[in-house]
């Protein structure tokens, strides 16, 4: 069984997470209604958040049943925050010494990138090796606030990432575009609530969708544009008018994460297509993606919604499946691997 932390941004999380039935339990605390008063994640805060939250969260783990089969203890390494990830590296090396465990490190984005397995596991843990390979090679997309990645799974299970974000990522193009509108953060959520009574084909916004054959994307002028469009109306119409915006904008987010994730999904044949990430809450894009899968003939996976966000359940669960490729490290100075690499 292996204990997990989570510290890569504002959530402080700790899990535990057994291979013979699932995750056992998990504990979560967030800081967004604290970030939000200030439009963006806040380092200083963040950091002196998780200073504050992990010992009561240590204390629930202590009183759980679970707690007492513990043999491992794994750790965010990173990409994040590095005063986020060495409090939580600094609290899973403090208990790993106390009870004389391993630890492991092990990357976010990896964690991400198998998090839709998890309820595959928990039907079935004794058979999930073997179900496993009926879904491989897997087509996965993580979104996220500061990633947006499309990567491969191949059938022996290697990782390999196939594009990424040339500058923004999907869900800071959806925050920062809240922020345009006046709407709050995270934005989101916001721009989803407020576009469902919006027309999606309103406003034409562009979908940096690149030149033929590149699985890149590209937000950075989506949001541009916004901000334009925004500029050349009155705030009265703005208000009038923030419906459609939001449904044109968050249309134009989900066409181009769709459009590669069809791309990708045209050079080679795929089992099953994942998502992930924060952003993959949207339900517009939920949709989009699994309509792709389905026209493909591959097995849509989504990850649930509490292990969506930065959790420690996926640091545990990716811990135990591909500990092999993590990076191990007891005693000395953690390294923070500051790359966004699966």
């Amino acid at each position: 069984m292996i204990l997990a932390f989570e510290s890569s941004c504002d959530e402080s999380a700790i899990a535990v997470f057994d291979p013979a039935s699932g995750v056992a339990c998990e504990w979560v605390h967030s800081q967004i209604s604290l970030h939000s008063e200030h439009g963006g994640v806040v380092p200083d805060i963040a950091t002196r958040e998780h200073l504050r939250h992990f010992g009561p969260l240590l204390r629930l783990a202590i009183k759980d049943p679970s707690w007492r089969g513990v043999s491992q203890v794994a750790v965010t390494r990173g990409p994040g925050l590095a005063a986020c990830l060495a409090v939580g590296a600094a609290a899973a090396k403090s208990v790993a010494r106390a009870l004389r465990l391993p630890v492991v490190g092990v990357n976010h984005l990896r964690a991400h990138a198998w998090s839709p397995f998890i309820p595959l596991h928990a039907e079935s843990p004794g058979a999930f090796q073997e179900r496993l390979r009926e879904l491989l090679p897997h087509l996965g997309l993580i979104v996220s606030g500061g990633n947006t990645i499309l990567f491969s799974i191949s059938e022996a299970g290697a990782l390999e990432q196939l594009s990424s974000t040339r500058d923004d990522a999907a869900g800071e193009a959806l925050d920062k575009g809240a922020k345009l509108l006046g709407i709050g953060y995270p934005g989101g959520p916001e721009i989803e609530r407020r576009a469902a009574g919006g027309r999606p084909d309103a406003f034409d916004f562009p979908r940096g969708i690149g030149r033929p054959g590149d699985l890149d994307f590209s937000f950075s002028g989506l949001k541009t544009s916004l901000r334009y469009r925004v500029q050349a109306m009155p705030e009265p119409q703005v208000r009038a008018s923030l419906a459609d915006l939001c449904a044109s904008y968050q249309a134009a987010v989900v066409d181009a994460l769709s459009s590669k994730t069809a791309a990708a999904l045209e050079r080679r044949p795929y089992r099953s297509v994942g998502l992930s990430g924060g952003v993959a809450n949207n339900r517009a894009l939920c949709g989009a993606i699994e309509a792709r899968a389905r026209n493909a003939g591959a097995r849509f996976m989504a990850a649930l919604p509490r292990h969506t966000g930065d959790n420690a359940a996926m640091i545990g669960f990716a811990a135990w499946i591909d500990a092999a490729d993590s990076a191990r490290f007891s005693g000395g100075a953690l390294q923070v691997d500051p790359g966004a690499y699966l």
